[in-house]
């Protein structure tokens, strides 16, 4: 079994054609009568009666494509057929296939009011004399028209429910890797934003610090470009070969430490986190610590940031407190990041808190909860 495969199922055309080719090896097979025995017809009505089944079942063809005119083309034929063939053939096979099809496509109420015709003219058939479709007959083909119909919207239904599902899907994936750019090019762009205004400040008074501030910007945009590699991996074709930096996490909290200090200001680092967290949990940490960090340089004017990340019961907790301005240290406009962060949590089953401090600043608190208990 491990080596096995079995064809798959024709699509698109081929799909098209193996329905229609089938249909009309139904037909064909049960209207043969029509070609051996003895005559009930002339021959020119035979062979007409067999061009409309080739042309009833070659509609078929097409109703992916053009459902409700095939349905309707293909409900006339069977009409004429059954009114001036002598023979009982199966066209009728046909005609209930299209009705799936046109209700599969989307057209229920096309589907419908052909179903509603197809009884009708089969029972007017009865009504005049047609000993060959009697009351449990013209019941039984009722249901059989119904059942197609529903089977037919069934599938459609259930079809539009996964392109909407795979649309979400995709937009949630969007929003993702907006939120990775957003929380990497924005936390070292503000950094160096930062570190260059340093540097023209100090460059002419201290050059040896003007040098050190630009040190400093070499070092954030390689992290820049690093990190955005990483990210942008998630953009590759299937047929690429998959990145193979992994994640950043709790062990690069470190870094983002460095570069703060570089940009001038004086952090202190309390980790004491898990030592091997889950991957979505320690990426969830990191960029939050990161978009915290970025939103202190860029808005708080703070001279001091402690971080935190201790393992508490059930998952991990941060905190990143500044001695800024407090609540107008994080702008509510778009571009601060929060709402970034929140739905980082949230995402995990956690939750974020930011405002205001007790003792003035402004602080980030987080709680990302392990889905599969502790590490």
């Amino acid at each position: 079994m491990g080596g096995r495969r079995f064809p798959s199922a024709p699509r698109g055309r081929a799909r098209d054609a193996a329905v229609a080719g089938g249909v009309f090896a139904i037909v064909a097979l049960s209207s043969a009568d029509s070609l051996i025995g003895a005559r009930r017809e002339p021959w020119a009505v035979t062979a007409l009666a067999w061009a409309m089944i080739a042309a009833a079942c070659g509609a078929l063809y097409f109703g992916r494509r053009r459902p409700v005119p095939v349905g309707f083309a293909v409900l006339v034929l069977t009409v004429v057929f059954y009114l001036m063939s002598a023979y009982d053939g199966g066209l009728m096979v046909a005609l209930i296939t299209a009705l799936y099809l046109v209700a599969a496509e989307g057209h229920l109420r096309a589907a419908l009011a052909l179903a509603a015709l197809t009884v009708l003219f089969t029972g007017f058939g009865t009504l005049v004399g047609n000993d060959k479709v009697n009351e449990v007959a013209l019941f039984m083909l009722t249901g059989w028209v119904v059942a197609m119909v529903a089977l037919g919207w069934v599938r459609h239904s259930r079809l539009a429910y996964l392109r909407e599902a795979e649309r979400r899907a995709a937009g949630e994936e969007r929003l993702r890797i907006a939120r990775e750019l957003h929380d990497v090019v924005g936390h070292h762009l503000s950094l160096i934003n930062v570190q260059a205004g340093t540097a023209l400040h100090r460059y002419h008074r201290d050059p040896a610090q003007g040098e050190t501030a630009l040190a400093a910007i070499k070092e954030s945009s390689r992290d820049a470009l690093r990190d955005l590699r990483a990210t942008l991996g998630v953009l590759r074709q299937a047929d690429e070969e998959a990145p193979t930096a992994p994640a950043p996490g709790l062990d690069r909290i470190d870094d983002l430490v460095g570069a703060a200090r570089a940009a001038g200001l004086t952090v202190r680092a309390r980790l004491d986190g898990a030592a091997d967290p889950p991957t979505e949990v320690g990426l969830a940490a990191y960029r939050i610590v990161q978009e915290s960090l970025t939103n202190v340089s860029r808005h708080a004017r703070a001279a001091q940031v402690v971080v935190s990340v201790a393992d508490g019961p059930g998952g991990l907790l941060v905190e990143v407190a500044d001695d800024g301005r407090g609540a107008t240290a994080v702008p509510a406009g778009p571009g601060s990041g929060v709402d970034g962060m929140r739905e980082r949590a949230r995402a995990l089953g956690g939750e974020l808190t930011a405002g205001p401090g007790p003792d003035g600043g402004f602080v980030v608190r987080a709680r990302l909860p392990y889905r599969d208990g502790p590490p």
